[in-house]
């Protein structure tokens, strides 16, 4: 009797966990189209400063703009959801390392992705909002 309900209970979660899993990509497959082109912000705390980023980016560039700065570079869609940025003109080796990037969640003109430099395990988190 028990190991029957023990198996019960081992279908009903797995059942459940397959319905979130496929949800969710799903839902991420769906909206993260709109996001692979177009004029974007982002804002980040600094040293405790607000600071924006403005950035455009097409199939194969993001040129991005950072206190009167402006650099360019490669981007690679891994699939839907992640892609991987390169700047083409790096001025340091820190510049030269590639980050890749994750959309992890979407609501209507913003999105929350992850980030790290690729190879490394330490990631951060982000939003980004469409302007154009």
């Amino acid at each position: 009797m028990i190991n029957k309900m023990a198996k019960t209970i081992f279908k009903l979660k797995y059942i459940a966990f397959s319905f979130a899993f496929f949800s969710c990509q799903k839902q991420l497959e769906c909206n993260t189209k709109s996001f692979k082109t177009g004029k974007f912000e982002f804002i980040q705390a600094v040293k405790g400063v607000k600071e924006t980023t403005i950035f455009e980016r097409t199939d194969k560039l993001q040129i991005e703009t950072y206190k009167g700065r402006t650099d360019t570079a490669s981007v690679r869609w891994v699939n839907d959801y992640e892609f991987i940025i390169k700047k083409l003109h790096p001025r340091n080796m820190a510049e030269e390392k590639a980050i890749s990037m994750r959309i992890i969640s979407t609501k209507g003109r913003r999105y929350t992705f992850e980030y790290s430099i690729v190879g490394e395990s330490k990631k951060q988190i982000g939003n980004v909002t469409k302007i154009n």
